[in-house]
């Protein structure tokens, strides 16, 4: 038996830019348009750098976001500064959107915990980066009630990619949501291959949004190629949630430019023929379009914005590159609210080891 149940799908601009009908009104907000397109562009040149950082020792293994850029920005723009991103690994852009510093970004991924302690009050209760499967769909909901129980009108959103939708965290979770009516926005970065499964062979689903129904939630799909569309519709999820209507899915269809991580060769197992057809849909492209349409860009602002941004990710790279190790005992630190004593007796026998081979006295 084939399900029929068809489910919504918004897309507002085409692959050169050119809208395919009336947008919506908040578009009429330049410094807004402008704010997506920028934080697009920043995690860009970010990403490049990263994956070149890695292929020269100086970082470790990384999760590119390339041609995935607009999926995180809009959904950090759309979220209240009161709201909590539960994110997973491939949510740079949102990070960034949200406030994180690229060299926290740069610290967690060269292996330092210190890059989960974020400097910006606007992301402090935001959660770190989730790098096991689903699990962070859990948290979520968790974290929304919460927020229902201390009647605080606030979202929490988290986002997972296409091959998370087939985990029992994930479903469960949506299940919770449904049952409990809980202030809580799911995303899925439907980037087509989790790691070396395509899609097809993924889910037999119509499509992954298809997967809210079974929870009683609604489920819509969007162009995730087109910053717009995810903007308007996560926006729209997250209001409807705030107000006390429960949860929502949201597929974001896109394509992974790159490999699954710095560890893959995406080569073994997907086409150039596919890749190259893909490249004709990427986000940042199409939103440069745009944005020249509306008479809002121009090539003097691009050469400008690039500069700027590289000079950033330079000034991230030297404070990454500069800052010292954590102490050995860190890792002890943060396991126990209280260190039980034969982790205490351990942890001090460390720290003199340690500082027996730095020549100096423990403290």
């Amino acid at each position: 038996m084939s399900l029929t149940v068809n489910l919504p799908y918004t897309r507002l601009i085409d692959d050169e830019g050119q809208p395919l009908g009336e947008l919506p009104a908040w578009t009429a907000d330049h410094a807004l348009l402008l704010s997506l397109y920028k934080n697009m562009q920043r995690v860009r040149s970010f990403d490049q750098k990263c994956v070149a950082l890695q292929r020269t020792g100086q970082l470790g293994t990384y999760a590119s976001t390339l041609g995935q850029e607009a999926i995180g920005s809009a959904v950090g723009r759309a979220m209240a500064s009161e709201d909590v991103l539960i994110p997973y690994y491939r949510d740079t852009a949102t990070q960034l959107q949200r406030g994180v510093a690229m060299h926290e970004i740069l610290l967690y991924w060269g292996g330092d915990e210190r890059g989960s302690a974020w400097e910006n009050p606007a992301v402090a209760e935001d959660f770190p980066i989730c790098v096991p499967i689903a699990t962070q769909a859990c948290h979520a909901c968790g974290i929304a009630a919460a927020f229902r129980i201390r009647q605080q009108p606030r979202v929490a959103v988290t986002t997972c990619g296409d091959g998370a939708t087939s985990k029992g965290d994930f479903l469960e979770s949506l299940n919770l949501a449904g049952v409990w009516q809980l202030p809580v926005v799911f995303v899925v970065n439907n980037n087509q291959w989790a790691i070396s499964v395509p899609r097809s062979l993924q889910s037999a689903a119509p499509t992954l949004a298809h997967k809210a129904l079974g929870a009683g939630l609604p489920g819509e799909q969007v162009d995730g190629n087109d910053v717009l569309a995810v903007y308007d519709r996560v926006l729209h999820a997250i209001e409807r949630a705030r107000a006390g209507k429960g949860a929502s899915l949201i597929e974001c269809v896109s394509y992974r430019l790159g490999d699954h991580t710095t560890a893959d060769d995406a080569s073994r197992y997907r086409s150039d023929d596919e890749l190259n057809a893909a490249w004709k849909h990427e986000p940042v492209g199409r939103m440069r379009r745009f944005l020249h349409g509306q008479h809002l860009w121009d090539e003097d602002k691009e050469q400008a914005l690039q500069a700027e941004l590289g000079e950033a990710v330079t000034a991230a790279v030297e404070r990454y590159r500069g800052t010292p190790p954590a102490e050995a005992t860190a890792a002890f630190d943060y396991l126990f609210a209280q260190l039980p004593p034969e982790y205490a007796h351990q942890r001090a026998e460390l720290g003199k080891r340690v500082a027996s081979l730095n020549g100096g006295d423990h403290e």
